[in-house]
């Protein structure tokens, strides 16, 4: 039974997203993933005109006389929505958290595939395989998604994105579009497994920021709980020279990610807790759309 609540919230949420889907995000979700591949539909007799280079000379030589391949575009597509839920989703000091943040994304983006015939699922981690739910059709199912991963309780606070890289290769089977949601926050270095996800699968890095962890305001003396490790600290943030410190901490993690994904020729995307999500998603299926 789900608590009353949440199933407000979800509902609000679907409409909300509705409008999104059916006003701005429907076609451009189409044409920046739609399928890129041609699978094998049957072979037929030869005819006049045909290109020579499809013919399947295995049948011809069986049936004694020639015959080609067809192919037919791969419209329907796999997508996976791959959420970080541990502890530091949670942090959010203006608005709302990432994990809410993120909630709306894969609502968007899940009813945006649905309108594009596609298949969705999820995949909830921490430093563990927290929920999998495969990828299917319809309304009732993206709605399912959303309500597992406002429901989910974690059981571990702590994050290590090697962990869902490593059980996506072993149960993704064929090509996906793998959307990953996280802050990518105090991670063991994922590039060797996310390096061999991308080969296989067409994967965009969307990271969930908030803006106090770029810029401290001068508030007083902090007492700061690491929400992954429990790890206390206190911190003076009327200090100039400390905020300066904590901004360049912030600004070299960035520049590293940045360039993690540059290497890896992987999409990344910025979106905040404080900001509209719409513009960021939008501007990236535009550049997406460009290079196609």
């Amino acid at each position: 039974m789900i608590p009353r609540e949440l199933f407000q919230k979800i509902r609000r949420l679907e409409v909300r997203t509705r409008g999104l889907v059916d006003s701005l995000f429907g076609g451009e979700y189409h044409t920046a993933f739609k399928g890129q591949g041609i699978t094998f539909a049957e072979v037929r007799p030869y005819q006049i005109g045909d290109d020579v280079r499809t013919i399947d000379w295995n049948v011809s030589a069986r049936m004694g006389a020639p015959y080609v391949k067809l192919f037919e575009e791969e419209r329907e597509q796999t997508l996976l929505l791959v959420v970080d839920v541990s502890g530091s989703q949670g942090f959010g000091v203006r608005g709302r958290t990432k994990r809410e943040l993120a909630a709306e994304i894969c609502a968007v983006l899940g009813f945006s595939a649905l309108r594009n015939h596609d298949r969705v699922g999820l995949l909830l981690f921490s430093d563990r395989i927290e929920a999998f739910v495969p990828p299917r059709k319809g309304r009732r199912h993206v709605l399912r998604l959303v309500r597992d991963l406002y429901a989910c309780r974690p059981g571990s606070t702590r994050t290590d994105l090697r962990v869902a890289l490593d059980y996506l290769m072993r149960v993704l089977h064929r090509r996906a579009i793998i959307l990953l949601l996280s802050d990518f926050l105090d991670m063991p270095d994922f590039e060797r497994p996310l390096r061999a996800l991308a080969r296989r699968h067409d994967v965009v890095a969307l990271q969930l920021q908030d803006p106090v962890e770029q810029t401290w305001p001068a508030v007083g003396l902090v007492e700061l709980v690491d929400a992954e490790t429990g790890r206390r600290r206190w911190i003076d943030t009327r200090s100039a020279r400390v905020r300066a410190h904590l901004a360049e901490q912030a600004r070299r993690r960035q520049a590293e990610l940045e360039a993690c994904f540059r290497r890896l020729q992987i999409d990344h995307v910025c979106l905040r807790t404080d900001a509209d999500y719409v513009e960021p998603l939008l501007a990236f299926f535009h550049r997406r759309n460009r290079r196609r």
